[in-house]
């Protein structure tokens, strides 16, 4: 690693700035020129919505009472706590007394998973989930098996879609629990949640989804999808960070996670985080309002870049099923570009993106949703992750691609892998 101003610039970068055509004066701060910035990570996080900002300060300035205290103030939290709770629901289809606040879609995730396997009667509980789980789904399992729980993960095909047929064959007399993903956070796929919900169902078993990259962005009907558990988060809808919400659908058995007071109707313990959840209800009703125009403004852009990027950049093509996925996900491989490498140029240039690969210490591993579809370790370490949002423009989308083929480039002229289309090798 090699520093730059003030941050680092990884040995992929080969540390020579000035060889791949930037000028050795250019800064990261107090440059002469400002650089403009275009954010295209919104699958890690979104820019919070001015009508939510506006929700929120009230709670943080005026309105400040405990949500449990009985006075006045009080009540006011209160009332503010239920309007959002009611807003939610909204957006799920769902009654306000199935949703309850957490800090996010990671503890969701864990109290839906953890509490179902823990509040079973079953000996030897079985949990199926999927090979391509958000990490807050993964690791929860993982803990779940240090404990003597059986988990089965299925794998999905090319296009990184479960297949409901597997998911049938994998369940025992033993199966307590069916946690898959609505929707893949590195290459957008949606899963087929009707077909597994009817299998959960005709098994009598309760089946979870982490819908943290779908809410917000396509529409959701718990009774239509036939979930019992769904974790979502506020910061993925351009809401805060720090809160989310887990829907429990009427009767379902759950042992709680944290243990205190009587907070969320005995599931969720904790004094509540009022101007957040205030926040995460103006965001879900703000998404429901605009879904439909989002969903189609925002797949034409990326198909745009999409489509343009294939034709500008030669040896490129995209992760995962072409049509079924979120409309605002792209992730596409550039052979023999280095993904760290790729994104930290982009992002010297003003632009914001992601890999799928995570860089610590020198080591790079591969990311284990595009190797579970069948990517080599190096074309997940050459994949890069575009995901729009409700504030991107034309005019981000034609800038990046102005700025993504002489990138790409110069990145490979310092490959010595890359051999251009009709070289002699």
């Amino acid at each position: 690693m090699y520093h730059f101003e003030d941050r680092l610039v990884p040995s992929c970068l080969g540390g020579d700035l000035t060889s791949l055509g930037w000028s050795a004066n250019l800064k990261w701060r107090g440059a002469a020129q400002t650089v403009k910035r275009v954010y295209l990570d919104n699958n890690a996080t979104t820019p919070l919505a001015p009508e939510v900002f506006e929700s929120m300060k009230p709670y943080l300035l005026e309105d400040y009472g405990n949500a449990s205290s009985i006075h006045w103030f009080g009540q006011r939290a209160k009332n503010a706590v239920e309007k959002a709770r009611q807003q939610v629901a909204k957006l799920l289809n769902a009654r306000p007394g199935e949703v309850i606040f957490t800090s996010g879609g990671t503890e969701a995730d864990n109290a839906a998973i953890f509490g179902i396997v823990q509040a079973s009667r079953v000996a030897n509980p079985h949990v199926i989930t999927t090979s391509i789980e958000h990490h807050a789904v993964l690791h929860t399992a993982q803990a779940l098996e240090k404990q003597g729980v059986s988990v089965t993960y299925v794998g999905v095909g090319a296009g990184g879609v479960v297949d409901p047929a597997d998911v049938r064959n994998a369940i025992r007399p033993e199966t307590v629990l069916i946690s898959i993903m609505h929707a893949n956070n590195e290459i957008g796929t949606i899963q087929p949640l009707e077909e597994i919900g009817a299998i959960a169902r005709e098994h009598d078993i309760y089946f979870h989804t982490d819908a943290v990259q779908s809410v917000g962005k396509i529409p959701i009907d718990i009774e239509k999808l036939g979930v019992d558990l769904l974790s979502l988060s506020a910061h993925k809808l351009n809401g805060p960070k720090g809160v989310g919400a887990m829907y429990i659908r009427r009767g379902t058995t759950l042992k709680p996670l944290l243990y205190g007071g009587h907070h969320e109707r005995d599931r969720r313990p904790g004094t509540e985080n009022v101007p957040g959840i205030v926040g995460l209800g103006t965001a879900a009703e703000l998404a429901w309002t605009h879904l439909d125009e989002y969903g189609q403004r925002v797949a034409a852009l990326r198909d745009r870049l999409e489509r343009t990027a294939l034709e500008l950049v030669p040896q490129v093509r995209v992760n995962g099923d072409f049509e079924r996925r979120l409309p605002n996900t792209s992730n596409l491989c550039f052979e023999c570009v280095e993904g760290e490498g790729f994104v930290i140029a982009m992002d010297l240039k003003g632009f914001a993106c992601s890999t799928g690969a995570a860089c610590s210490s020198g080591s790079v591993e591969p990311s284990h949703v595009l190797s579970a579809i069948g990517c080599t370790p190096e074309q997940a370490r050459t994949s890069i992750r575009f995901s729009l949002g409700r504030y991107t423009t034309a005019e981000d989308v034609d800038a990046t691609l102005a700025a993504l083929p002489a990138i790409v480039e110069r990145l490979r002229a310092v490959s010595p892998r890359y051999k251009p289309v009709g070289a002699r090798v």
